[in-house]
């Protein structure tokens, strides 16, 4: 349980994660509490995609455990984790190009057995990302990749996840729709759904994000609220340029 009552959804304990020899993530400590929208921040090969893909199980830590939900799934594949509440929206999108818009919402749905609740969760969808429903029948590989970014998280939420995890969904667009795009995650959030951040545009993360970690070459320099970590000095000069 955490300090401010809320149990941890997903928490991360002494990773020590390697790709062959070469070190990682080390001692890793993160954990994110139910409801909270936490951001993680690093450069490039700070750890950020790597730290995804052991929440994911894509990567096995050679030390450390990863629990989700109170359980202990370190040993635990992918397909067990994602049945489990995790849903990613993967940097670049890897949208099924040659399908509907439609058809790319429907495989977020594959494993909802409750299909009574189907309307409803595209009802949320559309509501959050009106131009989806206007592009229904349009193939998502002919979108914009802003149009595709918003196809790739309604993906996601269609299977009703306990954890969003977003990798780095500011990537490649346009600055009005990156503020768009903030604007849906806080109101994802907002609406009870917790969310893992990861992304490059420090400042934008800092402003949504309940807390927010940084990482630098696979360790954990600092956390705090988005607040805090706003007006830190070494992150101002590290990443907002200030």
């Amino acid at each position: 349980m955490s300090s401010n009552g809320a149990p941890d959804l997903l928490r991360l304990k002494d990773i020590d994660t390697y790709y062959g020899e070469i070190h990682i993530l080390e001692n890793l400590n993160l954990n994110v509490r139910e409801g909270e929208l936490v951001s993680l921040l690093g450069g490039n090969a700070s750890g950020k995609s790597t730290t995804l893909k052991t929440i994911l199980g894509l990567v096995q830590p050679r030390k450390g455990l990863v629990e989700f939900r109170g359980e202990n799934v370190t040993g635990r594949n992918t397909s067990y984790r994602i049945r489990q509440g995790m849903a990613i929206v993967p940097e670049n999108r890897r949208l099924f190009g040659p399908m509907t818009v439609l058809e790319n919402l429907e495989m977020g749905a594959y494993l909802i057995r409750d299909t009574k609740g189907r309307k409803e969760d595209f009802e949320r969808v559309y509501t959050l990302f009106p131009l989806l429903h206007e592009r229904r029948s349009q193939l998502a590989g002919t979108l914009s990749g802003g149009e595709q970014q918003m196809v790739a998280m309604g993906r996601a939420l269609m299977a009703r996840p306990k954890l969003l995890m977003l990798d780095e969904p500011s990537l490649g667009l346009a600055p009005i729709l990156v503020e768009t795009i903030f604007n849906i995650v806080r109101e994802i959030n907002s609406q009870g759904t917790t969310v893992l951040l990861v992304e490059q545009n420090a400042h934008k993360a800092l402003e949504v994000a309940h807390r927010a970690y940084v990482l630098e070459t696979g360790v954990v320099v600092q956390e705090g609220s988005g607040q805090e970590l706003l007006a830190s000095e070494e992150v101002q000069k590290a990443y907002l340029g200030m």
